[in-house]
């Protein structure tokens, strides 16, 4: 399918993805006075992209890497592409307490991929 290395190709699908999960599913919070009717389709189209670019990456980045280790990576993608998001578009601050829980993850996350001998 491509000559870029499996691991590559299937974080950049997992980052991209979500990009557009965190939009579909924080984006409405800066648009209030919009309907929810119509936040929850614009959302739900937005989803779509997502799901366009989760599946694929989950199919490919299988075998390279187990279905736990996906869902890790996908993980610790998403609270990074919503600290990137909640402070620069809700411009919401990240608090010690946030990083300090993210450093929790990032630190199972580790663990997740530590080969014990």
């Amino acid at each position: 399918m491509t000559s870029l290395p499996i691991p590559v190709v299937t974080i950049g699908l997992l980052i991209a993805s979500n990009v557009f999960m965190t939009f579909a599913w924080y984006g409405h919070l800066k648009f209030k006075e919009t309907t929810l009717i119509t936040v929850i389709f614009v959302s739900w189209g937005i989803a779509f992209f997502e799901y366009m670019l989760m599946v694929p990456a989950n199919r490919i980045g299988h075998g390279y890497f187990s279905a736990a280790e996906l869902k890790t990576i996908q993980e610790v993608i998403t609270l990074s592409v919503f600290a990137v998001f909640s402070v620069f578009y809700l411009k919401e601050p990240l608090a010690w307490n946030h990083l300090l829980g993210f450093g929790c993850i990032a630190l199972g996350a580790f663990f997740i991929f530590h080969k014990w001998a």
